[in-house]
């Protein structure tokens, strides 16, 4: 009854089917995987801003790196913005998904050490070879507020850092590439600088220019990401179980349509007309 099951057709259905029960199961692990990380960091996010501000260079060092649970943690600096050696990250949108430009000014520290900060976002100019032009920082020595980042880079942000970028221009925010590229091009506020940068979120600018990046809590982006990753996951799941009890009903209708058919061909070859040959005269 089920011999048809050995047919090239269903052969290559029950295949697929095999193949697709494992991939959906790990598609939904997969999904479940990425809520518990949004979940793990967004407990993160929300320990650090909620957390009393504390000096930069306390959660940081030339050269070294950003602690995983110390980003978006509030901190302050003091000392002046390096405008002379400004920089702008291309390919960045605002709270309106507008594509423009993130400011990357230096911030030298009284100790001499130096800080890398993002300003905000500006549009794009006209050109997209010439440097901007970008408001000025408040000048002298001032006290900056901001949230602390993790150096950027290509495995975990997605972005490839391309070269051959018109001059002061760069793709990620990496301290330790900047840093060097900043070193080249003579910046004596370079020579110590510190790891990750700061997200400004305090002094705000004047005429709102640079606009300031909303923190994780403002950015819609943001807002329940975590909470759509479980109900796909347990998708991709009830995906898995319907293969099985799809192809078991596929199977079941085959085989009742062959069953009829096979019922039905004796009765229909009875009541077809004889040959003309064998008619009685």
């Amino acid at each position: 009854m089920y011999r048809f099951l050995l047919t090239r057709q269903w052969v290559i259905l029950t295949l697929m089917a095999l193949l697709l029960i494992p991939t959906m199961i790990w598609l939904g692990f997969w999904q479940l995987h990425r809520h518990d990380h949004r979940q793990a960091l967004n407990k993160v996010i929300n320990a650090s801003l909620a957390a009393k501000p504390v000096p930069a260079e306390s959660l940081t060092s030339v050269g070294g790196s950003v602690a995983h649970d110390d980003i978006y943690r509030r901190v302050t600096a003091k000392g002046h913005f390096d405008t002379a050696h400004e920089m702008v990250v291309r390919r960045r949108t605002n709270a309106d998904d507008q594509v423009g430009y993130h400011v990357l000014t230096p911030f030298v520290l009284d100790d001499g050490r130096t800080l890398l900060v993002n300003r905000g976002w500006i549009p794009s100019p006209a050109s997209q070879t010439a440097f901007p032009d970008i408001p000025a920082p408040a000048a002298g020595e001032i006290t900056v507020t901001g949230r602390l980042m993790q150096d950027e880079t290509t495995a975990a942000s997605g972005i490839k850092n391309v070269k051959g970028l018109p001059d002061r221009q760069v793709l990620l925010i990496n301290s330790e590439q900047i840093g060097a590229q900043l070193r080249d091009a003579g910046a004596a506020s370079a020579k110590e600088m510190l790891g990750g940068y700061v997200e400004l979120t305090a002094p705000a600018p004047k005429g709102g220019s640079p606009e300031l990046i909303p923190s994780p809590k403002e950015d819609a982006s943001w807002i329940g990401v975590g909470d759509i990753n479980l109900p796909y996951a347990v998708q991709w799941w009830v995906f898995a179980a319907g293969v099985p009890l799809g192809w078991a009903v596929l199977a079941r209708r085959e085989a009742r349509e062959r069953a009829r058919a096979a019922k039905e061909s004796p009765e229909a070859e009875a009541k077809s007309p004889a040959p003309a040959g064998r008619q009685s005269a």
